[in-house]
């Protein structure tokens, strides 16, 4: 199955077809930073009209560390549709794990990134262990290398979560490994397994590995994929936040009552075409909340898991704002997308 189809047209499409300009609708820079199932839904708006329909202004683009982390995998994107990283940190919107956002702006509070979430679209472990034949178990892990993104990431999260639950000590019980999150450290035998969203284990098959754990099962809350936003952009621009809200959330509503928005977007973006893929990665669309408040149970968990100095200093609340989406939800705004009829 070819896993990338006419990415350059895509990426181009993607990063230069501007949407009409609203009346005195300035250019606002969206920061997407992993390819995932969970950005398909900034993609679909964008595909369908709905930014406009807001009166944003949006310029997506694909983050240089998503950007490289997939390519290992067999997905190329082209340099010249890559954000730089000063890009992705200077967006005032942010779409991304919250555990990522929280660590790195705490871990590294030099860089001045300071973002606020406003909405998770992905707040439960759904991520999946992918493991080489050899291994037919949970419990066949320990002792072996199992591979992650990067410290403070959703996948390095759910990782230290795991243990957690199956009572194993990163280095005593097992090695864990960074940038280890795919196909090709687990062909060369540099891992034995990774952590890996949709976009990984949908493959497992055709790349002769093994699916091997569903986190789903262990029902351990995560501060998944959502909407960060810069706080200080964030107080001079609550409008324009909300719409995007609206538009997402109408997105989500589109993707949910039909399936061929997906199919599309997935054929388009990221060349996934084959049936049995789309309907596995179609059937996570289903459990995308429909009214995406922060994962607030999630955003505790990065503080119980990890620690510096910056993130011991605030609490949770520091971390998010849930005005925007509870307005959203007493207007009956949320419940009115989902109850409109599919359009003709």
């Amino acid at each position: 199955m070819k896993v990338m189809l006419c990415m350059a047209a895509a990426m181009t499409a993607l990063t230069f077809a501007m949407p009409t300009l609203a009346q005195d609708g300035e250019p606002i820079d969206l920061s997407l930073t992993d390819v995932s199932l969970n950005k398909i839904a900034f993609l679909v708006a964008g595909d369908n009209g709905l930014y406009e329909k807001y009166g944003l202004n949006i310029h997506q683009f694909i983050t240089k560390g998503a950007a490289d982390r997939i390519s290992r995998s067999g997905v190329t994107v082209p340099a010249e549709f890559i954000g730089t990283k000063e890009q992705g940190d200077k967006a005032p919107i942010s779409i991304g794990g919250g555990s990522p956002l929280i660590y790195s702006m705490t871990a590294h509070p030099e860089r001045g990134v300071d973002r606020v979430i406003v909405a998770t679209t992905d707040s439960e472990a759904r991520f999946h262990i992918i493991a080489n034949s050899a291994l037919n178990s949970a419990g066949d892990l320990k002792g072996k290398r199992l591979g992650f993104s990067s410290l403070g990431a959703v996948s390095h999260l759910m990782t230290l979560e795991f243990l957690r639950k199956q009572g194993w000590t990163p280095d005593q019980d097992i090695t864990l490994v960074e940038e280890g999150m795919d196909y090709s450290r687990l062909k060369s035998g540099e891992v034995d397994a990774f952590i890996g969203s949709e976009i990984y284990y949908t493959m497992a098959e055709q790349n002769g590995a093994k699916d091997l754990v569903n986190l789903q099962d262990y029902n351990f809350p995560i501060a998944g994929s959502g909407v960060n936003v810069d706080r200080a952009w964030l107080a001079e621009h609550r409008e324009e936040t909300m719409n995007f809200l609206k538009a997402m959330i109408e997105a989500y509503a589109l993707m949910k009552k039909d399936r061929g928005v997906v199919e599309a977007a997935l054929g388009k973006w990221y060349g996934v075409s084959d049936p049995e893929q789309v309907d596995d990665m179609y059937a996570q669309v289903g459990t995308t909340p429909q009214k995406p408040y922060p994962g607030i149970d999630g955003i505790r968990l990065v503080k119980e898991l990890y620690h510096n100095p910056v993130l011991d200093s605030h609490d949770a609340a520091h971390f998010y704002d849930e005005s925007f989406v509870a307005e959203l939800d007493k207007s009956g705004f949320i419940d009115k997308v989902y109850a409109a009829p599919k359009a003709n």
